[in-house]
């Protein structure tokens, strides 16, 4: 897989939302250093801000992201790996 040019770790607000890209992308929100989302987009700033009415996801902290046009192949990729981390599972919100 091709190296995932990634945010760093931004605080889960509306502050730091309305300046996220209006791009295709990957995303991830943690909450107590876990994993509760892993998410693609053909919009990452307008799917994050929906996440924000998500009673599981709105428990996030901080989130990153990375702009990618296959962002598709690349949650699908992100999902997997972190599945063989974590015996199968998914993250919390995904469940």
């Amino acid at each position: 897989m091709t190296e995932i040019a990634w945010s760093e770790w931004l605080d889960y607000n509306l502050e730091q939302i309305s300046k996220i890209p209006e791009e295709g992308g990957v995303y991830m929100m943690h909450a107590a250093m876990k994993i509760l989302y892993i998410g693609n987009t053909a919009n990452l700033r307008q799917s994050i801000s929906e996440s924000l009415n998500n009673s599981c996801i709105k428990e996030a902290k901080r989130f990153k992201y990375s702009i990618a046009s296959n962002h598709e192949q690349i949650g699908s990729q992100l999902l997997k790996e972190y599945q063989e981390k974590h015996d199968g599972k998914l993250p919390k919100c995904m469940e």
